[in-house]
């Protein structure tokens, strides 16, 4: 698996991968058009995860990274094909690049109350629940529920010091 900043040209393909029927109750999705405005903002990224193929196995959006208050948010993470480890690889791209590159204090999300694979992940990778955003999404006729998620740098970098029998015992290896 490789990753790499996005261009224009990934876009057609980050569109279709998040419009997937199964994502639908799972991850949020713009026009084309407002991928391509997010791409060219100074103060957003796309990284994507590229197959052996060339392929694009996964994507995620980083906003916020201008931010005087240094918090990143990680807008969207959309993985093809789950349980690969093309998520966690992604994951940790994302927070690499957040707290290195981008000197981030503080990462957060959010995500569906009902998507309990990916709130399993961020929950093994470090980030904490810091509470329930109501009824804040309405799709398909109804409203949904999102879980306010974070990791503060210094927990990002307690993580990533620990040797790999002490991350395993803190959750940190997900599939």
């Amino acid at each position: 698996m490789r990753f790499r900043s996005a261009t224009q040209t990934d876009i057609a393909q980050i569109y279709a991968l998040e419009r997937l029927p199964e994502f639908r109750t799972m991850v949020g999705s713009w026009p084309e058009d407002q991928h391509m405005r997010m791409l060219a903002d100074p103060g957003a990224a796309y990284i994507v995860a590229e197959d052996q193929a060339g392929r694009i196995a996964g994507f995620a959006i980083l906003q916020g990274l201008l931010s005087e208050h240094k918090q990143v948010e990680l807008k969207r993470l959309v993985v093809r094909t789950p349980n690969h480890g093309v998520g966690k690889g992604l994951l940790t791209e994302v927070a690499d690049r957040a707290f290195g590159e981008h000197s981030a204090h503080r990462l957060f999300l959010d995500v569906f109350v009902t998507n309990d694979r990916a709130r399993h992940v961020y929950e093994n990778f470090g980030f904490r629940n810091e509470g329930i955003m109501r009824d804040v999404i309405y799709r398909d006729g109804a409203y949904h529920s999102l879980v306010l998620m974070s990791l503060l740098e210094t927990e990002y970098r307690c993580r990533s010091k620990a040797p790999a029998h002490e991350a395993m015992k803190q959750g940190g290896t997900n599939g």
